[in-house]
């Protein structure tokens, strides 16, 4: 009996000793980031600046959803760095946003340019985009019938205001509604340029395209 009293004891003392030198969280983030940069270099266009992260990455990262100060932080930061299209043009052609939506090439290591004008959309890998579409992604919510639904008829009336503005800086930087979005940030990263972002905006608002069909 006495052994085995003495064997549990020097099993908690072990295990004491243990957690007593076990890193705190913040330590293993630095070894993890450590790591990480070790193991990623620059390849073509591809550059080990892709592991720098900002307040809505690093936030978002955690196990945790972030504090809602912290989260609104980032939406709001978010929303300032927006620019809103020339002119108050928000309309391109829906048929070259239909093409961006389903070209998922772009900012691998193997392509030449990094130019938004090189970059597709890869719309279809989170969304359905139309009704036609039989292979989607369902990371984000279906887009079919996204104007129709909201009734936008003609984004210069005033009513379709609130959602064209929405649209458009949804595009840009998504997490300016959303802190820790999924969702690529189309202007803001450089991923798509504005006209790109207009034919986008078309594809989702125009009430002849086929989403809203």
């Amino acid at each position: 009996m006495n052994k085995k009293i003495l064997l549990i004891g020097l099993g908690v003392a072990m295990a004491a000793v243990g957690c007593a030198t076990l890193p705190s969280p913040a330590e293993l983030d630095a070894q993890a980031l450590a790591m990480l940069k070790a193991s990623f270099r620059d390849e073509g266009i591809a550059t080990a600046k892709r592991l720098d992260q900002d307040l809505g990455q690093k936030a978002c990262s955690s196990d945790q959803a972030p504090a809602e100060p912290v989260a609104k932080q980032i939406e709001t930061e978010a929303l300032a760095t927006v620019k809103w299209p020339a002119g108050g043009q928000y309309l391109g052609d829906w048929k070259e946003g239909e093409k961006l939506a389903q070209n998922g090439r772009g900012m691998t290591w193997t392509d030449k340019s990094a130019a938004p004008e090189a970059n597709g959309g890869s719309c279809y890998n989170c969304h359905q985009v139309s009704k036609a579409e039989v292979s989607f992604g369902t990371i984000g919510p279906s887009l079919y019938n996204y104007g129709k639904i909201r009734g936008v008829k003609d984004v210069a009336d005033p009513a379709s205001a609130a959602i064209v503005q929405y649209t458009w800086a949804k595009l840009w930087n998504s997490k300016a509604y959303n802190a820790c979005s999924n969702m690529p940030r189309f202007g803001h990263a450089g991923l798509l340029n504005e006209q790109q972002l207009r034919h986008v905006m078309a594809l989702l608002l125009d009430p002849r395209s086929p989403v809203n069909q």
